[in-house]
């Protein structure tokens, strides 16, 4: 693989959040030719040398590979742990069905299975929640259900989410400007902007993730991020820090929902900067740990130290469904008070939908007419309350309140922007959370 290709496949999922809107669909492999195990990817002591992936060369995010990188990715890049505390796990009860032949009309109006699905989503493992019940969960190819999983901006979700406790707390002021509490960036297109308008998205910001322009942000922002190998010679931001003082405004702050990765790092400045402790031990402390976590999660960090909270967790699979269970339940969970109710309900209550409209998604299944989005969580306004956190390859915490259903999916799709899989997934799970409403 040539450098700048390399380059250009990690930026196209490290820094993108949720579709790449002018993808075109091409032929996709079949998922079965394409399983970790029955490749050989790093297997033996040391594995052949066709069989190494690794970092230096950006063999780890170019797919097939990544089948094995995504639940690895700590062999990848560095990172710290969010401890899960020294209590015993909480208990998820389990009442296993075997949905493999739940039948459904996909996104293109054929007939396809819940198993259908799953391949055709690339899909590494997924665990399902019917109130509060385990009643699936799969595992595939190198993952694990103690392997952390590469959840990319599921991420977001988290850093929203830790903010909206420190409101709740007083700690955080949405209404005030970024600058109360970085004043480094007074110079910068965060400026002039408030918290609020940073945890929904509506910032102007000179931020471009085209891969083709050398020149664009994108690429100081992974490097900075210890995301891509640093060239001989590169003069760039050396961490996250250098690398968000440096960014220009452009439009206008507040008027438009606007997906970029900048908005997330800087909130997970600030979320530090007022708790006045790292993202990793805020995490652990305010959710990991109170969940009952059964493993530490992880953030990739950058050369300094820095937790990404733009897309930089892994996590174990019936973790992030706890989590999502504990959104489901308003915040509470595991005999407590998690997350106050009044953040969950500001959540799920979304943003403004003609802000969102100025996107341009499409009106398909997951993006379409109705949806907003709060605290950096995607939220539907749809008849059963959907909301959910969603990182690209198709890495999903899908909350449906009215079914009472909470899915948790790690995948390695080839195509890194969502709308490659969202719409089929969106189809499966609606039909399942009609199944199990009747």
């Amino acid at each position: 693989m040539k450098a700048t290709m390399a380059a250009a496949t990690v930026l196209a999922a490290l820094a993108s959040g949720s579709a790449s809107l002018a993808q075109t669909a091409p032929a996709l492999p079949d998922p079965a030719a394409t399983d970790s195990k029955a490749l050989g990817w790093m297997q033996g002591f040391p594995p052949p040398p066709d069989k190494v992936v690794t970092f230096g060369n950006g063999s780890f995010y170019s797919f097939p590979r990544t089948r094995w990188s995504f639940s690895h990715m700590r062999e990848m890049v560095p990172t710290v742990n969010v401890w899960r505390g020294s209590s015993a796990p909480s208990v998820l009860p389990v009442e296993l069905k075997n949905l493999d032949q739940l039948s459904f009309t996909d996104d293109k109006g054929a007939k396809a299975t819940w198993a259908d699905m799953l391949a055709r989503t690339y899909t590494d493992s997924i665990i399902v929640l019917h109130k509060g019940k385990v009643i699936y969960e799969k595992y595939s190819g190198s993952a694990e259900p103690q392997l952390p999983h590469s959840a990319f901006s599921v991420t977001k979700s988290f850093i929203g989410t830790l903010a909206g406790i420190l409101a709740a707390e007083g700690t955080l002021d949405p209404a005030a400007l970024v600058t109360k509490y970085v004043p480094e960036l007074k110079d910068s297109a965060y400026g002039d902007a408030t918290v609020r308008q940073v945890m929904d998205m509506t910032i102007g910001v000179q931020y471009s993730e085209d891969y083709a322009n050398p020149k664009a942000e994108v690429f100081d922002y992974a490097r900075s991020g210890s995301m891509l190998p640093v060239p001989p010679g590169y003069a760039g931001p050396k961490n996250f820090y250098e690398f968000l003082v440096r960014l220009k405004k452009e439009g206008s702050h507040g008027e438009a929902f606007a997906y970029k990765t900048s908005n997330a790092e800087v909130l997970t400045w600030i979320i530090k900067r007022a708790s006045g402790k790292s993202a990793s031990a805020l995490m652990s402390e305010k959710i990991w740990q109170k969940l009952g976590a059964e493993n530490d999660a992880y953030f990739s960090v950058d050369s300094i130290g820095s937790e990404s909270g733009g897309g930089g967790l892994s996590l174990p699979l019936r973790d992030m469904a706890r989590f999502g269970e504990m959104m489901r339940l308003g915040g509470k969970f595991n005999g407590q008070q998690i997350v106050p109710t009044s953040v969950i309900e500001d959540i799920r209550k979304g943003g403004d939908p003609a802000k969102f409209a100025k996107a341009g998604y499409p009106n398909v299944a997951g993006y379409g007419s109705g949806y907003s989005y709060r605290s950096m969580w995607w939220v539907s306004n749809n008849r059963n309350g959907v909301f959910d956190a969603r990182g690209i390859h198709g890495q999903r915490v899908y909350i449906d309140p009215k079914a009472e259903l909470v899915i948790a999916k790690f995948s390695s799709h080839p195509i890194a922007g969502n709308i490659a899989n969202i719409p089929l997934t969106d189809a499966a799970f609606g039909a399942l959370a009609d199944s199990l409403s009747k």
